[in-house]
């Protein structure tokens, strides 16, 4: 089956590259960029049939996510992180995603999942208060998904919720001025005692527990898939596709490069740079087979109706986070190869390399704890954690 939403999204490839210097400088991705990719259907892969969706194959949203990245880092990461909250929305009951897009299909939700909000139970509802960082892609949204504790009149935490808000009722504050992943405008959000109705309450228990009740009416396989394996995927799915389109950067300049010292000579006649590209490859590929075959083992057993072995819940978390080390290992090994003209601000090996170090400390791309939580379940010990 052929990918249309990446067919669409290659002929602006050139367009959003051209333009990756100019959401380097303004902090955010710019509004034509955006445009396009909302009309290319991007921000609508993951989201339901029922509001205009094309709740498709999840393997495809991380492929379009890859290329868009390996054109603009900044711009595939906002594509990854804002393209997943459409599945995240459909998670919450009918009457939340009725409003987010039952006048318009085409609106964009932001988040912030750290639970740093405080929220207290008040009658019809809750009410909430925080500041969140990090939240990718923001000055496009219309709604924002944060995180809190719910806790009691003493302030004791009894549960971790995701609140889903309107525009009207937060405030974005122009912090983000990062090394890497300088175009996402990832900047904070503050909420000042907002009352939020129970129906734009998700516990995230439920969620992990995948009864989340938004599946009573999206009966779908795709949202049937732990949130663990979607949300995770799509942070490193813009790692890779950054590091790829480094990848074919660095082919194309160093093949007809001329080395200054060292005896000269041609770079592309090294021997030392034979073995640099053909690591990088192998490492960029083996990060791509490794999740895609994680997604597809989790998507399939939806798709068959079937429980989700935790075993692979696991895997997927695994392979997740080690397809982005193994990501890294390969940008940085372009990147030491590359020259001192690498070094220029602006270069793009030197801004691949920057974007995809700014993913790779993303909370999802903890290898160590990911990967203590493989151990200790391939143990049999408890683990307590709902990221997967």
């Amino acid at each position: 089956m052929s990918n249309e939403v990446l067919s669409a999204v290659e002929e602006l490839l050139p367009g959003i590259a051209e333009r990756a210097p100019a959401a380097e400088d303004a902090r955010r991705i710019p509004d034509e960029t955006m445009a396009e990719l909302v009309g290319a259907g991007v921000f609508r892969m993951l989201q339901p049939s029922r509001y205009g969706g094309r709740e498709g194959d999840p393997l495809e949203f991380y492929e379009v996510v890859r290329a868009i990245a390996g054109a603009c880092g900044s711009t595939g990461w906002v594509a990854g992180v804002v393209g997943c909250h459409p599945w995240q929305v459909a998670q919450y009951p009918d009457a939340a995603q009725a409003e987010v897009w039952g006048a318009d299909p085409d609106t964009l939700v932001a988040s912030s999942y750290a639970p740093v909000g405080t929220i207290t139970r008040v009658k019809g509802g809750f009410r909430l208060s925080g500041r969140w960082s990090f939240s990718s892609g923001c000055d496009h949204a219309a709604w924002a998904t944060l995180g809190g504790l719910l806790v009691d009149a003493e302030g004791r935490p009894q549960d971790f919720m995701t609140m889903l808000l309107p525009r009207a009722d937060y405030t974005i504050v122009d912090v983000w001025d990062a090394m890497g992943l300088r175009g996402s405008g990832s900047n904070d959000i503050v909420v000042d005692d907002t009352f939020v109705p129970e129906h734009r309450a998700l516990r995230n228990y439920e969620q992990h527990q995948l009864q989340a009740p938004g599946r009573a009416v999206n009966t779908g396989p795709l949202y049937a898939m732990p949130f663990g394996t979607v949300f995770p995927m799509a942070i490193t799915a813009p790692v890779i596709g950054i590091v790829a389109g480094a990848h074919d950067r660095y082919l194309g300049t160093m093949r007809d490069r001329v080395r200054l010292s060292l005896g000269g000579g041609r770079f592309a006649d090294d021997p030392h740079a034979h073995v640099t590209i053909a690591r990088a490859a192998s490492d960029i590929d083996a990060a791509i087979l490794q999740t895609e075959r994680s997604v597809r083992d989790v998507y399939q057993s939806a798709v068959r109706g079937e429980e989700i072995p935790m075993d692979w819940r696991f895997r997927a978390r695994r392979d997740q986070v080690t397809a982005t080390e193994r990501a890294l290992a390969a940008v940085d090994a372009l990147f030491r190869t590359a020259g001192g003209s690498s070094l220029r601000r602006g270069n793009p090996i030197e801004r691949a390399w920057r974007d995809a170090h700014a993913g790779g400390v993303h909370v999802a791309n903890d290898v160590e704890r990911a990967l203590t939580m493989y151990g200790r379940h391939a143990f049999g010990l408890d683990v307590e954690d709902t990221l997967v």
